[in-house]
């Protein structure tokens, strides 16, 4: 059997997502850097742009982002599928899987490169190994110029790092009593979590440091993430599989809480910046989102994270992931619907299904592209 090519490397947080699903999967895969000459000559013109992770099927099928990469094995179905069949499960779920990148990127960025003195000589030896030695100080500089548009800045940085240790607090005691967020099998969520609490947090020195001495069960979730099998021998004979009734564990609902004070306001904010741009555009449904592929972002709105005012680049694949909570809440049935919308109303992210969004944002061949609006 030929092996799926995945192009990334150790410290990507995406990657990390990628390459611990396949492993879980038992998907047998060749991991090569986009220093590989033929990342260059083959992958780049066919998706437009420099960007990892990128995975190629034995067939030539090129798939770029993590979720596109998901769905498609999901679709042609795998061992351990990491769509919770429960209603709440699985829409919550999503939610984390959201919350990862809009909230956690910050996280991530922030402890990776303020820290930067702390760690310089990890962070350039594993740069250079996947950009090249040459290459690897213009990377990594520019990584660092992003922190502004994240809103990592001086004002927002102590609530950053207080939000860490709390998220610690709240996954330690959840992951005391589950081995998985949402029991004996990881689902999307617990890939979403595991791209920045694996490359940057649980594996740079200064926040991997933190969780270690704060949190061992999150490494240890992390090492399990990581692991080809279950790898849950500290929970006795727990079953691998999804906790039944689709019930949701009280430390869950606790994470949810957790996520909804930091994706609101952002959230809001973004998505009135997303109907001035609309509105001042008039983009055609199936147009791409920017006029280059290598642009994610299609303006700057003022938001605040944690009472701190920042200024954030509005990112279109933002509503892309949130529009995967609202369309698989669509399809549940009412009485699902009911007790999911009132978990979130606990939780702060009855906003998740309120908003309204004037336009939907979708993707296809790799890039955003402008959806359909709401019907009148």
């Amino acid at each position: 059997m030929e092996s799926v090519i995945l192009y990334g490397v150790p410290h990507s947080l995406y990657t990390g997502k990628t390459r611990a699903y396949l492993r879980k999967q038992g998907i047998a895969y060749v991991e090569r850097a986009p220093s590989d000459p033929a990342f260059r000559e083959q992958v780049v013109p066919a998706i437009g742009r420099g960007i990892i992770p990128v995975v190629v099927l034995p067939d030539g099928t090129v798939i770029q982002d993590t979720v596109e990469i998901l769905d498609r094995f999901e679709a042609a179905g795998v061992p351990l599928s990491a769509i919770p069949p429960g209603a709440a499960q699985r829409v919550l779920a999503h939610v984390l899987e959201l919350y990862a990148v809009v909230g956690l990127t910050r996280h991530a960025m922030h402890y990776r490169w303020s820290y930067l003195d702390d760690q310089h000589g990890f962070l350039t030896d594993a740069f250079a190994g996947g950009s090249g030695p040459d290459a690897a100080a213009k990377v990594m500089a520019r990584m660092n110029s992003y922190l502004p548009m994240l809103g990592v800045t001086a004002e927002t940085i102590p609530a950053i790092e207080a939000s860490y240790e709390r998220l610690l607090d709240l996954l330690e005691a959840h992951f005391a009593q589950h081995p998985y967020l949402f029991g004996g099998r990881p689902s999307i969520g617990d890939y979403g979590l595991l791209g920045p609490l694996f490359a940057h947090l649980g594996r740079d020195p200064v926040p991997a440091g933190i969780m270690k001495r704060r949190a061992p069960k999150v490494f240890r979730w992390v090492e399990r993430m990581n692991a080809p099998d279950a790898d849950m021998p500290e929970y006795g004979d727990r079953s691998s599989d999804w906790l039944a009734d689709d019930s949701v564990p009280e430390t869950v609902e606790a994470l949810l809480a957790h996520a909804g004070e930091e994706l609101f306001p952002e959230l809001t904010d973004k998505c009135a910046a997303l109907a001035e741009h609309v509105d001042a555009a008039d983009p055609v449904e199936g147009a791409p989102v920017t006029a280059k592929p290598q642009q994610r972002v299609i303006g700057m709105v003022e938001t605040s994270f944690r009472g701190a005012r920042y200024s954030s680049g509005v990112q279109p694949y933002m509503f892309f992931l949130w529009q995967r909570v609202t369309d698989a809440f669509a399809a549940c049935d009412s009485d699902a619907q009911a007790r999911i919308r009132a978990l979130l109303e606990r939780t702060g992210l009855a906003g998740l299904l309120d908003a309204e969004r004037p336009i939907r944002v979708e993707r296809r061949d790799h890039i955003e592209i402008w959806g359909a609006r709401p019907a009148a």
